[in-house]
């Protein structure tokens, strides 16, 4: 149940679920050797960063299936960027 709930939160907004994985989980601080490049995934690519940290082993890195699903990440932020500048344009133009 508890992971259902999780996922929603991560989909329906990304950095509100990086938040909750900094604050009750060690996977950003895992994943990312500094603060700063965990600090410009949260800012600029969300979904991306959500994909590795979730997808990085601690001595293999992330290889196979995790490179999909990174890639899926970055789909969604492209998706989410370029939806929302469509949304703005028909809105201006009705």
């Amino acid at each position: 149940m508890g992971c259902c709930i999780g996922f929603s939160i991560l989909a329906g907004a990304p950095r509100f679920g990086l938040a909750m994985l900094w604050l009750f989980t060690d996977r950003l601080t895992i994943a990312f050797s500094s603060f700063w490049i965990g600090l410009v995934g949260f800012l600029l690519l969300p979904f991306t960063t959500i994909f590795y940290a979730l997808a990085y082993a601690p001595i293999r890195g992330v290889s196979g299936i995790g490179w999909a699903f990174v890639v899926l990440g970055l789909i969604l932020d492209i998706g989410t960027y370029t939806g929302g500048r469509r949304s703005q344009e028909n809105y201006r133009t009705a």
